[in-house]
């Protein structure tokens, strides 16, 4: 759909729609361009301060996959005219307000509609240096990659909607969700990263075939080594009927080896993930100091796979999540 619209033409425009990243970059000058995203859901737990912290998370990541700080935010609502209180609204506001200052973002206000459904986001503007930016783009044959969280929060949101969600794992999924990408992204810097983008609604392998199919290499996955939450896998197990996961699964089943793959497995890669962590490709030399660094912040980055030559897109995938 997107191929029929007409792109920008404009020098200053330094990363639009055309590789699917995860936010497009303006330069403003030669020292500063301007990073800026939108994202906006309905509500995934049931919580309402819950809520506004995990969207807020979510919509902050989308700065932080470009290697930029995220300094201001609009909030973007939808709100029923009947059915729920205004208390519920500003506790979603109240969540999503102490995200952003924990990651010292300004809140400059927002725009709230009467809508059928429940909706709430933020509109996030960063900065960073045109020479800096960090794209999908670039991942190199031989990149180590690594990812900084552990997936299942789609299947697990399921069956919290389902009422099939222990505590436990519920604890686990909220945590991961309201933990902003900030430190992981900040550990980046000053490394041999050359390619970054977050896990969301496209799950691990659709977000890492965009990495791939914007690199113009292919991708090695150990599915053994991927991180999983606590409860995640028995999740899993229980949601073969998620829509998400069928379309994500029908946009990367010709470009990754999806028949060799069980089930369960299969679930957790094309989980669409809400607020998920980076996926970071990363020269070989670096990958034990990014690691040392994330570990150093309290995030837990984990090895997954290599960057290497094939065709441009194609992910190859060994082993079985949860072994």
């Amino acid at each position: 759909m997107l191929d029929t619209l007409p792109q920008a033409q404009d020098p200053r425009l330094l990363v639009g729609g055309g590789t699917f990243d995860d936010a497009g970059v303006w330069r403003l000058n030669d020292e500063v361009a301007l990073v800026q995203s939108v994202d906006f859901f309905t509500p995934v737990v049931d919580d309402p301060f819950d809520f506004g912290q995990v969207a807020a998370a979510n919509a902050l990541s989308d700065i932080y996959a470009m290697g930029a700080r995220p300094i201001t935010a609009l909030a973007v609502c939808a709100f029923p005219a009947t059915g729920l209180s205004l208390h519920t609204l500003s506790r979603t506001f109240a969540g999503g307000m102490k995200v952003l200052a924990q990651d010292a973002v300004t809140p400059l206000g927002g725009h709230t509609v009467k809508g059928p459904e429940f909706t709430y986001g933020l509109a996030v503007t960063g900065l960073v240096h045109p020479h800096h930016i960090l794209t999908n783009s670039h991942a190199r044959p031989g990149d180590r990659l690594l990812l900084t969280k552990p997936l299942g929060t789609g299947v697990m949101a399921t069956a919290l909607k389902r009422r099939l969600l222990p505590p436990a794992p519920r604890r686990a999924m909220l945590a991961s969700m309201v933990q902003t990408n900030r430190a992981a992204a900040q550990a980046c810097q000053g490394l041999g990263v050359h390619a970054l983008t977050d896990i969301t609604g496209f799950g691990f392998l659709g977000h890492g075939m965009e990495m791939a199919k914007a690199s113009g290499v292919a991708l090695c996955i150990d599915a053994d080594a991927i991180p999983l939450l606590d409860g995640a896998l028995e999740a899993a197990r229980l949601a073969s009927d998620f829509a998400g996961m069928a379309s994500n699964r029908r946009w990367v089943e010709h470009r990754a080896n999806l028949q060799d793959l069980d089930p369960t497995t299969l679930h957790i890669l094309c989980d669409p993930q809400t607020s998920g962590g980076l996926l970071v490709s990363v020269d070989p030399s670096d990958s034990h100091e990014y690691l040392r660094r994330c570990q150093a912040t309290g995030v837990h980055a984990t090895l997954v796979g290599q960057v290497m030559e094939g065709p441009p897109g194609t992910i190859r995938i060994s082993g079985a999540c949860g072994r």
